[in-house]
């Protein structure tokens, strides 16, 4: 059996054997609600990265969610009056979030090999799944291929990507050892329990897919984001909290470093446009925070 199906089997597996049986799964949905009512540290950390598709999220246009296992991110779409479809390779949680109403359309899809006709979709959305993907570039292709103006990441930013003085080091120390790093970098080769590797973006390699295609234009946002803890998500993120003020402490030292172009953001939000969006959506790009980049047309195709 291929490593791809093993790794795509057990993501498949991996919410039947973490919630057994359907109260589990309400429960779940319950929880996610009330942390969404009490504003929450950990809903404020998705809600972050929900924010990336505000700026394209117009009422009524179509979206797909992609790896979207809980539905939380067609959810969030749906709430903001847009037409919005969950996809997963397993159907374990979808079918609990439409029973709650909280999804109104889901489809269990494996993203190498979707099912939806060419531009089904205004924009495909794909938070925090990329990197769980067995072959990703795969994937981009397909979300490409049903998607009609955009498709949209948030995901983990390659650091090295962002810092040549590392990628030096690294170059030098892998003209003696190539496995040396290793034992710095610990998580230079991640993997999960799932069965994938940890597949983190960068600019240049999304940029790099665009232009191969000979699609028009792409667009990057940064955020610091990673505060995650499980002993602190039910903390309200507010002053009233102790924690989420010693987080803001730290978002905005973060902050700081990467504007001063010390360290990278840690969560990268990436757009890839399929046909040039209008003036007014640059505009609204810009002021939202995103770096738009205008390619020029290969002069060798008609």
């Amino acid at each position: 059996m291929s490593f791809e199906t093993i790794s795509s089997d057990m993501h498949a597996n991996w919410y039947d054997k973490q919630y057994a049986n359907i109260d589990t799964r309400f429960n779940v949905l319950d929880d996610w609600q009330k942390q969404k009512q009490d504003n929450t540290i950990n809903y404020w950390i998705h809600k972050r990265m929900f924010n990336f598709a505000n700026v394209l999220a117009q009422p009524a246009t179509s979206w797909l969610t992609v790896g979207d296992g809980y539905g939380f991110d067609a959810n969030y779409l749906k709430e903001r009056g847009c037409k919005a479809t969950a996809s997963d390779i397993s159907a374990t949680f979808l079918e609990a979030t439409k029973e709650r109403n909280l999804i109104d359309n889901f489809s269990i899809q494996n993203v190498e090999k979707m099912t939806f006709e060419d531009n089904s979709f205004d924009y495909a959305f794909c938070k925090e799944a990329y990197h769980h993907f067995p072959r990703p570039m795969m994937g981009v292709y397909e979300m490409l291929r049903v998607s009609k103006k955009a498709v949209m990441f948030v995901e983990p930013q390659d650091p090295i990507s962002r810092l040549p003085f590392l990628m030096g080091i690294r170059n030098i120390l892998d003209n003696f050892n190539t496995k040396f790093l290793q034992k710095i970098w610990k998580n230079r080769y991640s993997f999960e329990i799932v069965g994938n590797y940890v597949y983190k973006i960068s600019e240049r390699e999304i940029e790099k897919v665009a232009m191969g295609m000979n699609l028009p234009a792409v667009a990057f946002k940064g955020i610091n984001n990673n505060y995650y803890s499980p002993n602190i998500i039910n903390q309200k993120a507010n002053n009233s909290s102790g924690i989420f003020r010693k987080i803001r402490l730290k978002l905005g030292l973060h902050n700081f470093l990467c504007r001063a172009t010390i360290m990278p953001y840690q969560v990268l939000g990436a757009i890839i446009f399929k046909e040039m969006p209008t003036p007014e959506t640059v505009e609204n790009l810009k002021k939202d925070g995103f770096r738009f980049y205008e390619f020029p047309k290969n002069p060798y195709l008609r």
